[in-house]
């Protein structure tokens, strides 16, 4: 047991410290993407951090296992390289109970990342749906800087100023274009106050107070420019949208559906436990290395064969979701030759001949034998 909460420790320690770097890699990215989107004016920064969040749960259940992976052979390998897996075995410890054990901290790393991609990322994902329908629902005036244009060509905004208390926007200036006899126009518009007012019935005006309206363009007849003490625009208003995507149902109701694209969700979600197993098994037989080859010395081939474990997961779902592999094969058979390899990689570590040559017996030998017994 001391072995075993030993080994446990050096892994999963290791796995909780490689996930972090990768977790911090994937958000990263996506955090200069949602950025850049605030910046323009297109999602409150607030919102950026919520968004985000929701997003982490599916984030891991991709990483754990690559993490998991990764970590096993980082850590036995140093073990083989400091001579502690020697001692091991030379204490009576077999190489299968060493799987063992490996199995069962596998096991560990298993049930969390069942935990997170049976229901917490699927419930994550929905709420990150249903922020987004909210922050649609909010209107460019929402995300505004004063003192600052925003947006570009003829949909500009600028607000000079903005009083806080009473929600008044001062010396606005508003680019857009606008529908007139079935084509569209350049509109401008400039006021020295405007507000947003939202009425009952979940209408948004925006109102314009002591100012100018100029439609058309420059030099042509039908150009107008009008001027006014109140103008009323009814806000356009994002429809909302029934959520309706495959990675935010619940697992249950993928799993009973029919669909093609919740069918591959389903099994995309158990593939993402099922390998962590193989992964164990092939991590546990190419991490043995002796002290002058390095710990980094299978790292390679290990780390190919993981990306071609996961390229050929990916390659299964969009096949699946497009219709190219019947349901029933799905993705069993990507885990099915892997875990081949997985048995095959076992046995050479345990040094399991599979193919033994027989031995052959030279005639010179029979001749000599025959020569002595005719003698």
């Amino acid at each position: 047991m001391k072995l075993f909460r030993y080994l446990a420790k050096e892994v999963l320690v290791s796995t909780m410290a490689v996930s972090f770097i990768l977790l911090l890699i994937i958000a990263s990215g996506r955090f200069v993407s949602y950025l850049g989107r605030a910046a323009e004016g297109k999602m409150s920064f607030e919102f950026l951090f919520i968004i985000l969040g929701f997003h982490i749960p599916s984030f891991l259940q991709i990483i754990i296992p690559l993490s998991f992976f990764l970590s096993l052979l980082l850590a036995y390998g140093r073990l083989y390289i400091e001579n502690e897996m020697s001692i091991l075995f030379a204490c009576g410890i077999s190489k299968v109970k060493l799987m063992l054990y490996t199995l069962g901290i596998a096991l560990i790393a298993t049930l969390l990342n069942g935990f997170i991609s049976l229901w917490l990322a699927p419930t994550s994902e929905y709420q990150s749906k249903l922020a987004e329908q909210e922050q649609n629902q909010l209107t460019v005036f929402d995300f505004i800087q004063p003192g600052r244009f925003q947006g570009k060509g003829f949909n500009t905004t600028y607000v000079a100023e903005l009083t806080q208390e009473e929600g008044w926007m001062k010396d606005v200036f508003i680019s857009n274009t606008a529908v007139v006899d079935g084509k569209r126009v350049p509109t401008q518009t400039l006021a020295t106050h405007a507000e947003q007012l939202k009425l009952e019935d979940g209408s948004t005006y925006l109102v314009f107070k002591n100012g100018s309206r100029f439609e058309g363009t420059p030099g042509e007849k039908d150009y107008k420019i009008t001027l006014f003490d109140t103008y009323a625009v009814l806000m356009d208003e994002s429809d909302t949208f029934a959520i309706n995507n495959p990675n935010t149902k619940p697992s249950h109701e993928i799993w009973a559906s029919d669909d093609l694209k919740d069918q591959a969700e389903w099994q995309w979600r158990i593939s993402l436990i099922i390998m962590i197993p193989i992964l164990a098994i092939i991590g546990t037989s190419l991490s043995q290395v002796n002290p002058r080859q390095g710990r980094f010395f299978k790292m390679l081939p290990a780390i190919l064969l993981m990306i071609l474990y996961l390229g050929m997961m990916i390659w299964g779902r969009t096949a699946l979701e497009k219709g190219r592999i019947p349901s029933e094969i799905g993705l069993w058979w990507i885990h099915g030759i892997f875990g081949f390899i997985a048995a095959f990689l076992f046995l050479n570590f345990n040094e399991v001949k599979l193919f033994q040559k027989k031995p052959v017996t030279s005639s010179k030998s029979n001749l000599s034998g025959t020569g002595k017994q005719s003698a």
